[in-house]
């Protein structure tokens, strides 16, 4: 495979798909941004270790699963994106006894995947991860959860990659892990570093398959529910203050259906920010700071973004 990059063409047996100008719009869940320079889904783990190896040092990486906690500014990404889901997507029981039973899952694969094939093999405690639009790699990254669970509390080990394609498998006690954060002790935020997950290891407890699909089945309810799907969104978009919720400081401030250009805070949500049309990505965050801005003011609190924000506005 020959590859254009930093100005020169670069010679490897490369096995997966690389695209230039690729519009990021179609990979992130608000429909909204500007375009990667330079996209790649890599063939394997393998494959993705070959790419990194090879990219220059000075180069920006950016790992996507999903896409759905994920904001790209309209001006673009330099550097590359690289796709993980689907492409990093074992999902195999490893081992199981009368206590329970060890599943290995890619940082490609689905959450509510994960949460399906648990439930399959009898195991219990995964259930909550179907309510998480994103992907293994994701919530490892930013230790997500919902409905009172959190994805660390099933994890027994990691894998994870460095920036020159290095694998190596880690045990949770090398990380801080906190509430939508993931620290390597020692160092920065695990999404703030050059390593990034490939995959986890869940310890689950034994369980029944009935009870845990009637268990997803009434949450994806909850969420169908209570949550705006009908429109593009990111999912919560702020975290939940210590002792508070953020949508209740966002609805006391009368910030329902408060909107900038096609870009709005739900009336159903108001912790979710939702593209009613054509919303640009300066819309979504020009809408996300006002909400930060106001709740500041008016409640003296300040929020903190779940979603990540990369990339440059547009140029005038």
């Amino acid at each position: 495979m020959r590859m254009v990059k930093a100005g020169k063409i670069v010679q490897s047996s490369l096995r997966g798909k690389w695209l230039r100008d690729e519009p990021m719009s179609r990979h992130v869940s608000w429909r909204a941004g500007g375009h990667a320079a330079n996209f790649y889904v890599p063939a394997d783990i393998d494959d993705l270790a070959a790419f990194l190896a090879v990219w220059p040092e000075n180069e920006p990486v950016y790992m996507v699963g999903l896409g759905s906690n994920l904001l790209v500014r309209d001006g673009g990404v330099t550097g590359v994106v690289i796709m993980l889901h689907a492409r990093l997507n074992d999902l195999v029981l490893i081992e199981r006894d009368t206590q329970g039973g060890l599943i290995y899952a890619g940082a490609g694969v689905a959450c509510a995947k994960l949460a399906r094939f648990a439930a399959a093999q009898n195991l219990a405690g995964a259930e909550f991860l179907a309510g998480i639009p994103g992907t293994v790699g994701g919530a490892l990254a930013m230790n997500a959860g919902c409905y009172g669970s959190q994805t660390w509390e099933q994890v027994e080990r990691v894998n994870t990659i460095d920036r020159t394609g290095a694998l190596r498998e880690r045990q949770p006690d090398e990380y801080e892990i906190g509430y939508r954060q993931v620290v390597l002790r020692g160092n920065a935020p695990v999404s703030d570093t050059e390593t990034w997950f490939t995959g986890g290891w869940f310890r689950l407890n034994a369980g029944n398959q009935e009870t845990s699909r009637q268990g997803i089945k009434s949450l994806l309810a909850t969420r169908i529910k209570s949550q705006p799907l009908n429109y593009p969104n990111a999912g919560s978009v702020f975290r939940n203050p210590p002792g508070d919720h953020a949508a209740r400081l966002i609805e006391e401030c009368g910030l329902k259906g408060w909107r900038i250009g096609d870009a709005m805070v739900s009336p159903k949500h108001v912790n979710f920010i939702v593209n009613c049309g054509q919303a640009s990505a300066s819309d979504i965050e020009a809408v996300i700071e006002s909400v930060k801005e106001t709740v500041l003011v008016r409640m003296g609190v300040v929020l903190i973004p779940e979603v990540h924000i990369i990339g440059e506005e547009r140029k005038a």
